[in-house]
């Protein structure tokens, strides 16, 4: 069994995908308001509006992305304005980790193995 498809609920399908198609360097070619999908390949990544309200308090989940180069992932990551909850900082098991708020308030991690 694989996982097919994370979704991140959200009220403005259009704002929070602007957003991640920014972070990811990608673009769907897509304005929908509805449903939008970011990441096709492997695991998808949709953004995607049920019709319910949100109330954008996202404790319970957060994704994480690797990275090559974390520095310049998080120069820009301050330019898109997000909310830095951590700035890059080396584990000691030799990973270099960065979290922030995405705008929907979901927690993102970004992180890069060194070789």
């Amino acid at each position: 069994m694989k996982i097919g498809e994370v979704s991140l609920l959200t009220n403005d399908v259009i704002r929070l995908a602007d957003f991640y198609k920014k972070l990811l360097e990608t673009d769907n070619d897509s304005n929908d308001e509805v449903h939008q999908t970011i990441i096709s390949e492997e695991t998808m990544l949709t953004i995607y509006n049920d019709g319910t309200e949100k109330n954008n308090q996202n404790q319970n989940i957060c994704l994480a992305f690797t990275v090559d180069d974390i520095e310049s992932e998080y120069k820009k990551v301050l330019a898109l304005g997000a909310e830095i909850i951590e700035p890059p900082t080396k584990r000691p098991w030799g990973a270099v980790n960065m979290s922030f708020y995405d705008p929907d308030n979901n927690i993102i991690y970004l992180r890069s193995f060194s070789e």
